[in-house]
């Protein structure tokens, strides 16, 4: 989602501004803008489209000036022009938004009532048009801001810069992360710790409710009562090594690759390899008397989720409920007291998620998140983090991040089954055992990268994809559609192979390709007896499988996919690296927009 940097600096900012716009181009945006404060004036410059576009426009005209702000938009309200980009401005303040103001058009009806005159077809001029009228009044910044934010409803991270006062910025966060970053002689504020890594290590998450004044010398935080409040200051860790792609053609390429480490560092944070134990963090609660899980999440992390609904069953004999987070809160769910409510998201701040969490935590139940952000809204409000260890990941669709979801809740299902006693410590180790071969497994998957590359031209001309898997492997064929459609804009749908004969079936001709995932196993033959139905009706088909499987059913296939031959537990993490493979290929072999998919963000901090 959007992508807030502002600096009060020593020096000019505005090439720094667009820097750490580019850092975040990875959250998805559809237009650019910055805004600096100069000899008395706001000067403010925007493009539609790419961040190119903003960078030729500075060129003709540049923004000078020592403090400003700068945004990367995601169309919500009105279209990806120029004229909605952000910053927007009045004659005395500048301010970027992410999120969404809910009542902006009560509001707006009001300012217009008042004669106040608008530019643009979104939410965030409003906010621009308040606090300008409070300042217009004679009222302080701080003052025109305090009176404003209780009048927002919705989800909002704020920067705000005013022409009169060229030497602070005023912030402000609800429901949309914020952080400050302390430099020497500078102050920051940011979407997050990636936007700011260049320029500073030393950081403060603002809270829930919480604003800001930032200055050359620090920044003084109020929370929500106005009150003057102290934010612990950490070092944020990352780099801007970290974000770099290195040799690699795209971010996506680089952390499918990184997947075999990341997963490594992962489990090394949940199981003890000596002892062969499964190992989590320190609870205050007691995980043997929970009685029922629900699980929530979006996209990519809600197959995460479905994944572990067979191994928590499986494994540990616990119902599990899971809900796509959008629609959890809608259908006004049954909570049992006893329950634990495990939540999965990348950046711990997805906003349905979130919303879900605080539903699930005022109705008395156990918050478990597993989250790659630790400082992460959902993170703090949590009774148990969990945390991955993917570092952080550009390419908007999920990848690496996705693996080591699967490594925390495999090991998190093995650490159920033991204290709900349907594990024995022999069957734990081996488990464990199990996990510790998974990088392994990662890196023999990823040596079929050439194979994977050499037949993407057999998929890039379709229109149409259909991915089959059955137990594990059906969440893993609608994460592998979704990847598809992600980014190669191919349309896609994953099913239980056993579905195929209850509608789907009629889709099936010579021009639609079937992926099949079917490791060897108790679940092939009934997988290979679906493929001879898509075979019979002209279906080509790709057979993702090992070499057992690819010996037995292999013959007649457009093409098949060997993997390595692995314990059951850890397939879902080895067959996400095909589907990966063949979902890069393919868009590559189309040319389109890897990393940056049109009209996606990373992150989605609106409802």
């Amino acid at each position: 989602m959007c992508g807030i940097i502002g600096i009060v600096g020593k020096s000019a900012v505005s090439d720094r501004l667009v820097d750490g716009l580019k850092r975040m181009e990875y959250r998805g945006y559809d237009s650019a803008g910055v805004c600096t404060v100069f000899d008395g004036q706001l000067i403010r410059r925007r493009a539609e489209g790419k961040l190119a576009n903003l960078v030729n426009v500075l060129q003709t005209d540049d923004a000078a000036g020592n403090i400003g702000i700068a945004h990367t938009r995601w169309a919500t309200h009105g279209a990806p022009t120029t004229s909605n980009a952000h910053p927007h401005a009045t004659g005395e303040v500048a301010l970027v938004h992410n999120g969404i103001i809910e009542n902006f058009k009560q509001l707006r009806d009001e300012l217009t009532a008042r004669g106040r005159t608008f530019e643009s077809e979104t939410d965030t001029e409003v906010v621009a048009h308040l606090v300008s009228e409070q300042v217009e009044a004679g009222h302080a910044p701080a003052d025109a801001v305090k009176a404003v934010l209780p009048r927002l409803r919705g989800a909002f991270a704020l920067a705000i810069a005013f022409r009169q006062f060229p030497d602070f910025l005023i912030g402000a966060r609800l429901g949309s992360p914020l952080v400050v970053g302390y430099g020497d002689g500078e102050t920051y504020l940011g979407s997050d710790a990636l936007a700011l890594a260049p320029l500073t290590q030393q950081i403060a998450y603002l809270e829930e409710g919480d604003w800001v004044i930032v200055t050359r010398d620090g920044a003084q935080i109020f929370d929500k009562d106005n009150a003057s409040v102290t934010r612990e200051i950490t070092t944020s860790g990352v780099s801007a090594a970290q974000i770099e792609k290195g040799n690699y053609r795209h971010y996506m390429q680089k952390e499918i690759f990184e997947q075999p480490t990341v997963v490594a560092q992962t489990l090394s944070s949940y199981i003890r390899p000596l002892e062969q134990t499964v190992a989590l963090p320190q609870m205050d609660f007691d995980l043997a008397g929970v009685k029922r899980i629900t699980i929530v999440a979006c996209g990519t992390s809600f197959y995460a989720g479905m994944v572990a609904k067979y191994w928590f069953e499986t494994f540990a004999r616990i119902p599990v409920d899971i809900d796509v987070a959008s629609e959890f809160r809608y259908r006004d769910p049954v909570l049992e007291e006893g329950g634990l409510a495990l939540f999965i998201s990348q950046s711990g701040e997805t906003a349905d998620t979130l919303a879900a969490l605080r539903h699930c935590k005022e109705n008395g139940q156990t918050i478990a998140v597993v989250v790659n952000v630790p400082t992460s809204s959902m993170a703090r409000e949590a009774d148990l983090l969990l945390p991955t260890h993917a570092g952080p990941e550009i390419g908007v669709a999920s990848t690496k991040a996705f693996t080591c979801q699967l490594a925390v809740l495999a090991a998190l299902a093995a650490h159920l089954a033991l204290v709900k006693g349907k594990l024995s410590a022999e069957e734990e180790s081996e488990i464990v055992r199990h996990l510790i071969e998974a990088p392994a497994a990662l890196n023999a998957a990823l040596a079929h990268d050439d194979d994977i590359a050499a037949m993407a031209h057999l998929i890039a001309p379709a229109r149409d994809v259909l991915y089959l898997g059955r137990g594990p492997d059906y969440p893993l064929a609608m994460e592998g559609a979704l990847k598809l459609k992600e980014i190669s804009y191919i349309h896609a749908e994953g099913y239980a192979s056993g579905e195929m004969k209850h509608g789907p079936i009629a889709l099936i001709d010579e021009a639609v390709p079937v992926i099949v995932l079917a490791p060897s196993g108790p679940l092939f033959e009934k997988t290979v007896s679906n493929m001879q139905e898509v075979r019979a009706r002209g279906g080509k088909i790709v057979l993702i499988s090992d070499a057992e499987g690819i010996a037995e059913a292999g013959e007649g296939c457009l093409a098949t996919i060997e993997m390595p031959s692995v314990h059951p537990l850890i397939a879902p993490l080895v067959y996400a690296v095909p589907v990966q493979l063949l979902a890069y290929h393919v868009a590559c072999a189309k040319g389109t927009d890897v990393d940056q998919p049109r009209n996606l963000a990373k992150s989605v901090t609106v409802e």
